[in-house]
């Protein structure tokens, strides 16, 4: 089985301050950074460092040569990603003293996906490979129409949410990755169990994991129902924990780990994420999550 990740790269720039601006606010900065990121090459990369090959698939603007560098030296195949005209896209991102973080997206190069290009990466694929998704890059209904007509495994993190989503045939997606806010706006539901129900109730083949912050993650397959609990760890920069919890479990899937097993490797990732500021280099290698595993004694 091969993994295509087609999603965003984007120069996240980040800006530490005391608690995150408030409308009509003016804040001082206590420090600024530039950053590779986006949730396309974030997931790809922690695929990468948990140690399963995958492509990505995207592109970048005129400024993007760190991004197609950071894919490289991690590991992850960069044959389909293409340099546009202009500005790739990027994020303006708020980190206040507790960890917390508030995002400003824009797409620029991300926005540049074409059908020929679409049919040229899918059709790279073979039936049973399994292709990642966000909301962060334009044309998604025909990246997922075209990937569930090649038969492969399609994983969608729906996010950021947005009214483009009801475009998209969500009943040929196999996994839905998403956390309690995403959960809320997909369903009107905000009980766990509730979001569960309702999106098994829509897409009765989905399996769905559900992300809870502090409460840590579930994962259902419309039978049955794994709970994990969080680690708990002083968090630093929660900007790339989702996208690590997700690379992570995506890498137990195809490891043929139990989905409780999934959920234990991927909450363990997602804590030491959160212990060191921005985005890739927060996320952890697989040998780094295993020691750190080994020394708690607890079991992934």
């Amino acid at each position: 089985m091969k993994v295509l990740c087609f999603g965003s790269l984007n120069l996240d720039y980040v800006y530490a301050v005391d608690h995150i601006v408030r409308r009509g606010e003016t804040e001082d900065s206590a420090g600024m950074s530039v950053n590779c990121g986006g949730k396309g090459l974030n997931q790809s990369i922690a695929i990468a460092r948990a140690g399963i090959p995958v492509w990505h698939a995207g592109a970048v603007g005129e400024d993007g040569a760190d991004l197609v560098g950071q894919c490289e030296c991690n590991g992850v195949n960069t044959s389909f990603v293409r340099t546009v005209e202009g500005r790739s896209g990027h994020t303006i991102i708020q980190v206040d003293k507790d960890g917390n973080n508030s995002i400003v997206l824009f797409g620029g190069a991300n926005r540049s996906m074409t059908r020929e290009f679409i049919r040229e990466v899918i059709g790279s694929f073979d039936r049973g490979d399994m292709i990642i998704l966000q909301n962060e890059i334009n044309l998604l209904p025909v990246i997922i129409d075209e990937a569930y007509t090649q038969g492969m495994q399609i994983v969608l993190n729906p996010s950021p949410y947005s009214d483009d989503l009801n475009a998209c045939d969500l009943s040929k997606v196999s996994y839905f990755f998403l956390n309690e806010i995403e959960g809320e706006q997909m369903t009107g539901e905000w009980e766990p169990e509730k979001i569960l129900r309702a999106i098994h109730e829509r897409y009765k083949t989905a399996k769905v994991v559900l992300t809870l912050g502090e409460e840590g993650a579930m994962y259902s397959d419309g039978q049955s129902v794994c709970r994990q609990e969080a680690f708990r760890v002083k968090a630093v920069d929660t900007t790339a924990a989702g996208d690590t919890f997700s690379g992570y479990f995506v890498a137990a899937l195809i490891r043929g780990m139990s989905p409780q097993e999934g959920l234990a490797l991927a909450a363990r990732a997602a804590a030491m994420a959160v212990t060191k500021p921005g985005a890739l280099d927060s996320i952890p290698t697989l040998a780094e999550v295993q020691l750190e595993t080994e020394k708690e004694g607890t079991s992934c």
